[in-house]
């Protein structure tokens, strides 16, 4: 099969490796999150606190090799509150497995290693400057990026917010970016400039893989705009103006150049221009030859 034909990179390489990633991922860090959220309920109570090592946390990473960090931010839960940490998790894995059944196993798993990636990237490059401590933040942003793709795909549809309140997705997607940006801009007044840029990460994950659907629709505002399809039927009526021409005079086919014709030369090849405004026919030696003409 070939997949080159219609498919970007990401698609190509998704089809290519089906079997790339773990299905039902989401599932396995909503379980791990509640796990660990029980583990340090039972941990203090008997006095112990050890969720602080789970975190992420660049300058204990670099400079004291505390390198499973990398990964354990992901399990980190989100809440405190048992209630919120349940409607959280519900809630991620849900969108996580309808966003898997559209794209498929494969894509969904890169799609979240590459934000994973790219939110361990900037929180290092960012937070090594002021020793930011990045307690859930990450994987927050991360698993907003979900919701943000599905309210581009399905941004008619409805979902009940807190299960009764039916809001469309796309209302929901927009006031989750104004929130990011309040967060942005407290941070930034705050002086933590480097935790206010961590969103950045997913926003620039969410792009690379919904580029498509931005790509088709500036492709159809050029569409829209482009003098041909705008004057679609003065260029239809010219066409049959030329060709009534062209059998009245025997031939069907003449150079706008030179002026030969497919009655004084039947084996020559002619071409339209597709750069020229209207529709104008030339022969083989100056379908590359020759001035465009604008109207």
């Amino acid at each position: 099969m070939n997949y080159h034909n219609g498919y970007g990179p990401i698609d190509r390489f998704c089809a290519k490796h089906p079997r790339f990633g773990i299905p039902n991922l989401m599932k396995i860090l909503v379980f791990a999150q509640i796990a660990v959220w029980l583990a340090s309920v039972l941990g203090s109570a008997v006095g112990v606190s050890w969720l602080g090592y789970l975190t992420f946390v660049p300058y204990r990473i670099v400079y004291q090799g505390q390198l499973w960090r990398l990964v354990t931010w992901l399990v980190v839960p989100n809440s405190s509150n048992p209630f919120y940490l349940l409607l959280g998790c519900y809630f991620y894995y849900w969108i996580a497995s309808m966003l898997e059944r559209q794209w498929g196993t494969a894509k969904f798993n890169l799609f979240y290693l590459s934000g994973a990636v790219l939110s361990v990237v900037l929180g290092l490059i960012l937070g090594l400057s002021q020793r930011i401590v990045y307690p859930m933040s990450l994987s927050y942003y991360l698993n907003l990026s979900i919701f943000l793709v599905l309210s581009v795909m399905f941004g008619e549809a409805t979902v009940l917010l807190f299960f009764v309140v039916p809001v469309k997705m796309k209302w929901m997607a927009i006031v989750d970016v104004v929130l990011i940006l309040v967060d942005s801009v407290k941070l930034f007044r705050a002086g933590i400039w480097s935790a206010a840029l961590v969103p950045l990460a997913s926003i620039i994950n969410f792009f690379i893989f919904t580029w498509p659907h931005w790509s088709a629709k500036l492709g159809r505002t050029r569409y829209r705009h482009d003098p041909k399809v705008v004057n679609f039927k003065k260029v239809q009526k010219q066409a049959q103006k030329v060709r009534q021409e062209a059998q009245n005079q025997g031939y069907t086919r003449k150079c706008a150049v030179c002026g030969v014709t497919d009655a004084m030369e039947p084996d020559m090849e002619f071409r339209y221009c597709s750069k020229c405004s209207g529709y104008h026919c030339y022969c083989i030696n100056h379908i590359n030859n020759h001035i465009h003409i604008q109207e």
